[in-house]
């Protein structure tokens, strides 16, 4: 009499591979910025960077520039309708610029503003961000199957700076707020939001932002060494604080004016961060060499 044969799983009996089920996939959690993989759970090929030069993504730039067009219209009603925050910031720039700081370096601060200084410094970037992008354009391609635009986040930096007099200079006309008692007597009274402030934020922010971005496309897959982007992190941020400082200790703006410009500012960052990450076609934002 022939043996009943037993159903898998019992003893004796292997069960094979083919009879086990796979297990439930684990869950990615979301991510809202556009062009990036976001954290993952499990086990990945290699670092996901976007194009503009960060790791996995939490937020979107357009908060950013949100939170920013907000706080600028915020001070902007502040100072067009002569409210509080307006009267403690004339006293604030008055105090600044009769303080023992120096004159020497704060004029030379304030001079980093001009378009004649940021402008050729971004111009260098931009021609090395644009001859990194073109080195690694083939390869990148071959990654994600799509073309890469690397001519796209150096042409949106030089935009972004281009942007800064179409939008302070209507600005400008419109509140037509008086100077400091430095300058009175001056050619015009448009001096909300500052236009050296603006410059400045902008042209060295965007070529920091290509920088870091460069700079992580060309250690994708290896690991960080040295504290490069964090230094230029910094570098930029006490270069921009140094500006501001300069421009209120020698009179030429009031406070509230380079505050305003540096929202002007975060708001043309974000919205270059999230153009390079939608188009700049790096396949997703997948490392490459992958």
């Amino acid at each position: 009499m022939s043996a009943r044969p037993r159903p898998p799983g019992a003893r004796g009996t292997p069960v094979s591979a083919a009879a086990s089920e796979p297990p439930p996939p684990v869950p990615r959690r979301p991510t809202l910025f556009p062009g990036s993989d976001g954290p993952s759970d499990g086990p990945s090929d290699g670092p996901s960077h976007g194009p503009s030069g960060s790791g996995s993504r939490r937020f979107s730039p357009w908060w950013i520039c949100l939170a920013g067009a907000l706080l600028f219209a915020a001070l902007t009603w502040q100072v067009a309708d002569h409210g509080p925050l307006r009267a403690l910031d004339e006293r604030l720039g008055r105090a600044v610029a009769a303080s023992e700081l120096p004159v020497g370096p704060a004029e030379f601060c304030a001079d980093l503003g001009n378009t004649a200084v940021a402008l050729p410094v971004l111009c260098v970037v931009m021609v090395w961000a644009g001859w990194q992008g073109w080195r690694r354009r083939s390869q990148e391609a071959s990654d994600g199957g799509a073309p890469v635009r690397w001519w796209l986040p150096p042409l949106a930096a030089g935009l972004a700076l281009a942007a800064v007099p179409a939008l302070v200079v209507p600005l400008k006309l419109w509140l037509a707020r008086p100077g400091p008692p430095q300058m009175a007597g001056g050619a015009h009274d448009g001096f909300y939001p500052s236009g050296h402030g603006a410059t400045a934020a902008v042209a060295y922010g965007v070529a920091a932002l290509l920088v870091i971005r460069g700079r992580r496309r060309m250690r994708a897959g290896r690991p960080a060494t040295g504290p490069v982007i964090p230094t230029v992190i910094a570098a930029v941020a006490l270069l921009n604080a140094a500006v501001g400082i300069g421009l209120v200790r020698r009179g030429y703006h009031w406070p509230l004016d380079v505050v305003a410009s540096w929202c002007l500012a975060g708001v043309l960052l974000a919205v270059w961060c999230a153009v390079c990450d939608r188009w700049s076609g790096t396949g997703g934002g997948q490392a490459p060499g992958r």
